[in-house]
């Protein structure tokens, strides 16, 4: 298990994405020792996707605790991920996660992928 880090997080979680992400947590019952784990991959209409899901710590991972909430990243993503916001999004013509990336030179109409 990794060392829960303190000081710079790289990324912040809105008071919405905190609230839903806790409600996500608690009706699909997910086990107490998962964390959030946030990440990139390959693909998507601009070249790379999020990927934002609950999850089990691994090795490679750095963990940091946002807003009370254990995140998860591996290392090696943290070069694009660095400073993003991540939001709830609740209204009539979008309702979902939004991700406000510095780093992402294009995103797709979508908001889910990007190009560094």
């Amino acid at each position: 298990m990794a060392e829960v880090l303190t000081g710079t997080q790289p990324i912040t979680l809105t008071q919405g994405a905190v609230a839903e992400l806790l409600r996500i947590k608690q009706d699909q019952k997910i086990p107490g020792n998962y964390g959030l784990r946030v990440g990139v991959k390959g693909g998507g209409c601009s070249g790379f996707s999020y990927l934002l899901g609950f999850d089990e710590e691994k090795e490679t991972d750095s963990v940091y605790e946002i807003n009370g909430i254990k995140v998860m990243m591996q290392k090696s993503h943290a070069i694009y991920l660095l400073g993003m916001e991540i939001d709830w999004l609740d209204g009539l013509n979008n309702r979902g996660f939004a991700f406000n990336n510095p780093n992402a030179k294009e995103t797709c109409g979508c908001g889910t992928s990007f190009s560094a």
